[in-house]
């Protein structure tokens, strides 16, 4: 009996193979560009149902593809041809940022509103941001209040952190800078950052990305100088930023100060020399007597090769800081000034572990050269000192702030003996 294997029953049909992406409704950037403005001008001026209008367009709209289409209307409601003028031959919309009312509380709404979609598509940070950088790169194409709205939005986003400070870079563009837009574009920015953080969260967003030394360039170049930039901007109300700048433009000259310091003690160059050429820099660029002092001793003690024997290397650095005393002494004229040498010596001691023990030897030193008073080594003593290592210093110097106190009360005793 022969038998016969069953065939198993089959499914006749051609399959397709469908991608997700696929599933979504095509358009090309016409029809794209008539769907989002059909459906602003349905919405109007309700941006609460304008976040949710975009937010469920985004299901059948290939946003990933025209994101700088939508944010072309959302922006100026239409398409935005170079230069910034609005294309003639498409669908536009009255209702989009352009056209909003000229008030932070607006913008804030409108910032609201590209928060939201960023946050449901997050592929559109990129562009998004690109979008900005272009937009700034046509402000001369835009009106007055057009730059204002835009100035208050940019400030806004980049408070909440939805942008990169690294944006800013489109204002350096020349023909913005020499046309005066830059620094007014500026001025109406910062404002709303300002207001929406402060002074320290912009400084920081601005170091991250290296725009906090480029403030400058915001002018044209015979204007870029301290006194100009301070004067334009604490005009225009932002004190705050002029502060920030004359800092920054302080730290660079504190910098190259600093090297040029090293250059010339390590030249032969003299002590008279070397103070004559550090008091005038000192005027030049505002820098106090205590920044100065913190400067020479930085630069002191940069100028050897320490000794990595503990024991060598106090008497290796009383000999160094002998020789350049002249130095420090020119810049310890005042009592806080003295206070802040202490306070440097005693940071490098604890940061260079070599020196540990040799703290109350560099002091003592000081103190016999004239550097500093017992006055400042008492007030550093008893309340002045800082955490790093206050036990171990203090400790050191315990018999010598006993015998300075003595010798102050005998000297006390014999005047009032007199």
């Amino acid at each position: 009996m022969s038998t016969q294997k069953q065939q198993k029953p089959t499914l006749t049909g051609q399959r397709f193979k469908t991608r997700k992406r696929d599933e979504k409704e095509r358009f090309d950037p016409t029809q794209f560009q008539e769907h989002i403005v059909q459906g602003l001008n349905q919405t109007g001026p309700d941006l609460e149902a304008v976040a949710k209008f975009l937010d469920s367009s985004g299901a059948k709209l290939d946003y990933r593809r025209y994101a700088e289409t939508l944010f072309d209307i959302l922006v100026a409601g239409g398409m935005l041809a170079p230069g910034g003028a609005v294309s003639d031959d498409m669908t536009r919309t009255n209702f989009c940022l352009f056209t909003a009312q000229e008030d932070v509380k607006t913008m804030r709404a409108y910032a609201q509103v590209f928060n939201k979609l960023i946050r449901r598509y997050k592929y559109l940070e990129k562009g998004f941001e690109e979008e900005i950088k272009k937009l700034l790169l046509f402000l001369k194409g835009f009106s007055e209040s057009e730059r204002n709205k835009l100035a208050m939005l940019t400030g806004i986003l980049l408070a909440n952190g939805s942008i990169s400070a690294s944006i800013l870079g489109s204002l350096f563009n020349d023909n913005l800078v020499k046309e005066g837009v830059s620094p007014a574009f500026a001025v109406k920015l910062f404002k709303a950052w300002i207001t929406e953080k402060d002074i320290n969260s912009v400084a920081s967003s601005l170091r991250k990305v290296g725009m906090d030394d480029r403030l400058m360039e915001l002018f044209p170049v015979n204007k870029r100088s301290y006194e100009y930039f301070s004067k334009y901007f604490t005009d225009a109300g932002l004190k705050e930023l002029s502060d920030f700048s004359r800092n920054r433009q302080s730290l660079g000259a504190r910098k190259e100060l600093q090297k040029e310091l090293q250059e010339q003690m390590a030249m032969g160059v003299s002590s008279t020399e070397i103070i004559a050429s550090c008091k005038e820099e000192m005027k030049r660029s505002s820098i106090s007597e205590q920044k100065m002092i913190g400067i020479m001793w930085t630069s002191v003690m940069s100028l050897m090769e320490w000794n990595k024997k503990e024991e060598l290397v106090a008497e290796q650095s009383i000999k160094h800081l002998k020789q350049h005393s002249p130095l420090l002494k020119a810049f310890t004229t005042q009592g806080l000034s003295e206070l802040t040498l202490l306070l440097r010596v005693q940071e490098y001691c604890y940061d260079n572990i070599h020196f540990m023990n040799a703290f109350q030897k560099i002091v003592l030193l000081l103190y016999k050269v004239n550097v500093v008073s017992e006055e400042a080594i008492l007030k550093w003593y008893t309340e002045a000192h800082l955490a790093k290592g206050k036990g171990f210093f203090l400790d050191q110097m315990k018999k010598f702030v006993e015998w300075l106190k003595s010798a102050e009360e005998e000297s006390e005793s014999e005047e009032e003996t007199d």
